[in-house]
């Protein structure tokens, strides 16, 4: 039942996260609204929804989280947002995802985790089918706009890693995130001669918080327990193949006839690193 609860847990916050990438392009694309309006509303309303969910929890549940938190998890909001002024829905989660994973796996193996035979096939085949998705016949994405997505990345894997030490997963996220909207508040004030507000695109970036942001890393905060840092880089390959596919569907966004051969590459590599989890494999030998 725990590895099944963590399974749950996982696929849920990946389809979250798909999510903010399809409303923020949606919001960036098709309405007014500007970068630092829907990050600073992004941020305040999963403030808020995580704040409201910790007081239904009980009278004595307070925020926490840190400083440290708080900082990366802004920087990867305000660098995800100005990244998708450029970028579309599936090239910015696969960008976004890459460095998460470069970070994640990096770090687990400084930790002394090991890579098991089928969890480096698993990781080799979701990486493979990644870049079958994006490099044949599709255009470099802008370089600025790739940049900022990859510290975009970067600083969602220090997130990620900050997370798991970080306690009570919902405690730890509301706190994160109250931290973060006195970071997002200096970004308005700094550019607020630019801000321009848009009642579709409000409506995105207040979904983009409560729902896909707030609740969605609560979630992927209780499912980290359940994955070891190699694992959780890997299951995030998922998200670019959910961007893609949405923002082909929903966004009308270009997308090539590769799309199901990568999809089934990068879900089938995900499903070899978590088999062992869910086989019972002790974390070691993964």
């Amino acid at each position: 039942m725990p590895e099944r609860r963590t399974l749950l847990l996982t696929l849920l916050a990946m389809l979250a996260f798909a999510g903010n990438s399809l409303l923020c392009r949606a919001a960036l694309k098709d309405t007014a609204i500007d970068a630092t309006s829907f990050t600073t509303a992004r941020i305040l309303s999963g403030a808020l929804m995580l704040a409201l969910l910790l007081r239904l929890r009980g009278a004595s549940a307070k925020p926490r989280g840190s400083w440290r938190g708080a900082a990366a998890l802004f920087l990867y909001a305000a660098a995800f947002s100005f990244a998708y002024l450029q970028l579309d829905a599936g090239t910015g989660a696969l960008l976004l995802f890459g460095a998460v994973q470069v970070t994640l796996v990096l770090a687990g193996l400084l930790r002394g985790e090991r890579l098991g035979g089928q969890a480096l096939l698993g990781v080799l085949l979701a990486a493979g089918g990644l870049l079958y998705l994006l490099l044949p016949g599709a255009s470099a994405p802008p370089l600025s706009g790739a940049l900022l997505m990859l510290l975009s990345g970067l600083a969602w894997g220090l997130y990620t890693l900050f997370g798991r030490d970080g306690g009570d997963p919902l405690a730890a996220s509301a706190g994160n995130f109250l931290r973060a909207a006195a970071f997002a508040a200096l970004l308005a004030l700094t550019f607020h001669a630019g801000l321009r507000l848009d009642g579709l695109g409000l409506l995105y970036a207040l979904l983009s918080g409560a729902l896909a942001s707030g609740l969605g890393y609560a979630l992927w905060y209780a499912a980290l327990p359940g994955l070891t840092a190699i694992q959780g880089a890997s299951v995030q390959l998922s998200v670019p193949v959910l961007a893609a596919l949405a923002g082909a569907l929903l966004l009308g966004e270009p997308l090539g006839a590769r799309l199901p051969a990568a999809a089934l590459a990068v879900l089938g590599g995900i499903a070899l690193v978590l088999l062992p989890r869910l086989a019972g494999v002790p974390r070691a030998g993964v």
